[in-house]
């Protein structure tokens, strides 16, 4: 794998999972699709038996957790396999135990200054949340400029029709989103739905840019 989740593919699935049952067909869905990189988010009893059995099921997928915010979510998730972790903002205790845990990660952020705060603490790659809420690329361009060391994974609001405005920033490295992964055909077992909508998100390249 990679070392940089921004660099797997240019859209990472942010993905809840109720049933950890369906974990490995929602995966496999994923990946035929063309989106390896799946974040599992934190958000449910199943999400660590989730990552477990995509890990040993799915050699394709490069599984991650989502929705990380506390030392004990990271301890879990890696040891569920979680190979990324990503979190929805950071503090000095949760960037330490994410620093330490061995695995890429991507503290979140929303403003100036967390970035400024991650960039002197050697963080180069973030999530950027809420994205839309937080500015969209109208704020990611102003950040480029002056923080080009900076790049971003922007995930919250974004869907097909505005993901490939986020992909074509030179500091954007790929988007999340969940619209590849709608509830109803998660909980309908449509896989082959998903996987389509998977295929469509992967080829996103937004606007002329190559992945």
């Amino acid at each position: 794998m990679s070392d940089s989740v921004l660099d797997l593919a240019p859209v990472v699935p942010v993905v809840v999972v109720p049933d950890a049952a369906d974990a490995v067909p929602l995966a496999r869905a994923l990946v035929a699709g063309g989106l390896p990189a799946i974040e599992v988010t934190l958000r449910t009893p199943a999400a660590l038996d989730a990552i477990r059995a995509i890990g040993a099921a799915v050699p394709d997928a490069v599984v991650g957790a989502g929705t990380v915010i506390t030392p004990g979510h990271v301890e879990d998730a890696v040891a569920a396999g979680a190979r990324f972790l990503v979190s929805p903002g950071w503090t000095d205790v949760l960037l330490d135990a994410m620093r330490r845990s061995g695995v890429p990660y991507l503290p979140g952020v929303s403003t100036t200054s967390e970035v400024v705060a991650l960039l002197e603490r050697g963080v180069r790659e973030m999530k950027f949340f809420p994205a839309a809420a937080a500015g969209g690329t109208a704020y990611l361009k102003s950040l480029a400029g002056p923080l080009p060391q900076a790049r971003f994974c922007p995930t919250g609001g974004i869907g097909p029709a505005s993901a490939p405005e986020y992909l074509a920033l030179p500091n954007v490295g790929c988007v999340g989103g969940s619209w590849m992964v709608p509830a109803d055909a998660v909980a309908a077992r449509d896989w082959a739905r998903i996987e389509r909508l998977a295929r469509e998100a992967a080829a996103l390249s937004a606007g002329g840019r190559c992945r």
